[in-house]
């Protein structure tokens, strides 16, 4: 009772365009075996036809007879309700006299086009009066019991607008999502999306065969389309389902495993027995979908008990089609609606379930997406602290090694020694000399601004790299940041500074070990100096310097 009135409700907003008013055709049905064809004159029920309840659902040639009246002239339609799974039909009708009035054949099967497209209905001509209708029905099966009913043209057309709208939508869906899970399965050589991509292949077909756009559409008349691709689909559910709820065989999930390849076995066998046996087909295709349904609640709700993501994120999906899914494979008819067919709810069930599905894989991209980015920001601070001096903040050796790589001909490299750094830490401790580190590389970097990048490449050492070749400033910046070293208390430190030209040598380790020589060379004459200075500039290695 529940899953009938989550039924009505998600077919509520259909509901105003299919109760346009029809008026039900009551009558009685016949068994008519394989040889009987109504030939006009003697009726069904004076033709010691077997009367029945109505079309057994494994198929077989029945007819119907119907009397009834229409009360004003006007154009009417006869249609089918319930379901569109017919293969040949025949309507005859007769008037008062017994006289045809018009004659119809239809169906899946039959090559004759329909008046209303994805639509069985046929229109005819009517006068006032009493009228008896003769129906012939032949199919291999029938999804559910046909009925058969009398609506005025114009509120007919209005009707079937919103059926035949939600048939296409599925259609849509079906074939988007299908051919993204194949491009997916394929990109990603995943068994999940394959499974899937065949699970949504095979109610793409039977719905396409049931709802007539293989036949209206296509031409395609093969009602077998209806029964044959749901069996096969049911079995890639199973697989689809093992797959992304990570169930193998062996350790926690191993009864799931055995359970799943249980009813992989009997679907295959239902597969078998709808090829050797067509007329019970679409009913073993039935049972094969209430099979998967459980299996596939079950799994979900164990995987999730035992902490799988993908199965939480599952079990939101699989509950609203299970009882959707129940609900249609359950259905004998539905009371109320005239165009909206059990094949319709059926659409819907498995839309939603696959539109959820792929809202589910969207948020799992997501996720990884995120991890990714995650990753990628720690791997890139782990990067920027490898190349980050920790006292001062600056690049250290190692990010100098990497740009250097990518150092432009016209740049060059000045290296600098910072001058009694150790009789700082020796006298007054290592805080005074980290004291003295940090305000030497912050006032240096203060000064070069943008136009080149300071590095502390060791414990005294720092090294500054220019692109745009002015060495000279890069000099002059250093000794005005050792002048105020020594103006803020540290009056016997200094540096000592040497550059290169990077047109000067031939790769970055010779222009490392110029501008490192240069350096030395400076520092060497300022010991020898009698009076030491803050800073006392070397010549450039270049013989172009200016």
């Amino acid at each position: 009772m529940k899953t009938r009135l989550l039924l009505l409700f998600l077919l509520l907003p259909f509901a105003a365009a299919c109760l346009a008013e029809p008026v039900d055709l009551p009558g009685r049905w016949f068994d008519a075996g394989s040889g009987w064809v109504y030939q006009g004159g003697l009726s069904p029920d004076h033709a010691g036809l077997a009367p029945v309840q109505g079309v057994s659902l494994t198929g077989g040639r029945f007819v119907f007879q119907s009397d009834f009246e229409v009360a004003k002239d006007g154009r009417y339609v006869i249609d089918f309700k319930n379901t569109s799974i017919i293969a040949h039909f025949r309507h005859v009708i007769l008037d008062a006299r017994q006289q045809p009035v018009a004659t119809f054949e239809g169906g899946i099967e039959s090559r004759v086009g329909n008046d209303f497209t994805l639509r069985h209905g046929r229109e005819v001509a009517l006068a006032a009066g009493q009228y008896r209708l003769v129906s012939e029905l032949e199919s291999p099966f029938f999804l559910a019991p046909v009925e058969l009913y009398l609506n005025e043209l114009a509120a007919y057309r209005s009707s079937i607008k919103t059926g035949n709208a939600l048939t296409l939508i599925g259609f849509g869906v079906f074939l988007g999502l299908g051919i993204y899970y194949a491009a997916l399965s394929l990109a990603r050589t995943s068994r999940a999306e394959s499974m899937y991509a065949v699970f949504i292949l095979g109610n793409l077909l039977f719905n396409a065969c049931a709802l007539l756009v293989l036949s209206d559409v296509f031409g395609v008349r093969w009602i077998y389309a209806a029964s044959v691709p749901i069996l096969i689909s049911n079995m890639a559910y199973i697989a689809f389902v093992t797959a992304l709820l990570d169930i193998r065989k062996g350790g926690r999930t191993d009864f799931l495993y055995r359970a799943g390849q249980a009813v992989l076995v009997l679907l295959a066998i239902f597969a078998a027995l709808g090829l050797a046996k067509p007329n019970w087909s679409l009913e073993l295709a039935r049972y094969g979908v209430g099979l998967f349904l459980i299996y596939g609640l079950t799994a979900g709700i164990v995987r999730a008990g035992d902490g799988n993501s993908s199965a939480r994120l599952y079990l939101l999906a699989i509950v609203v089609f299970f009882i959707l899914g129940i609900t249609t494979i359950t259905l004998s008819q539905l009371a109320g609606f005239y165009t909206i067919y059990v094949e319709h709810v059926g659409l819907l069930s498995v839309a939603v379930e696959v539109i959820l599905l792929a809202l589910v894989l969207a948020y799992q991209f997501g996720q990884v997406h995120r991890g990714r980015e995650i990753a990628l920001r720690k791997l890139e601070q782990s990067q920027q602290m490898a190349r980050t001096d920790v006292l001062t903040g600056l690049a250290n050796r190692l990010a100098l090694a990497v740009d250097l790589a990518g150092l432009s001909k016209k740049g060059g490299l000045t290296f600098i020694d910072l001058d009694n750094l150790k009789y700082y830490n020796d006298h007054f401790g290592h805080e005074r000399g980290d004291r003295l580190l940090r305000m030497f590389a912050n006032k240096l970097a203060a000064l070069l601004g943008n136009e080149s990048t300071l590095y502390r490449v060791g414990g005294d050492e720092f090294a500054v790299l220019c692109p745009n070749g002015d060495l000279e400033f890069v000099e002059r910046m250093v000794a005005e940041a050792a002048a105020y070293i020594q103006a803020e208390g540290f009056e016997h430190a200094g540096a000592s500074a040497g550059s290169a030209y990077f047109r000067d040598c031939s790769n970055p380790s010779e222009l490392m070990q110029a501008a490192d020589q240069r350096m030395y060379e400076v520092k060497r004459r300022r010991k020898q100096s009698a009076a030491p200075l803050p800073l006392q500039q070397g010549k450039l290695f270049s013989a172009e310097s200016p």
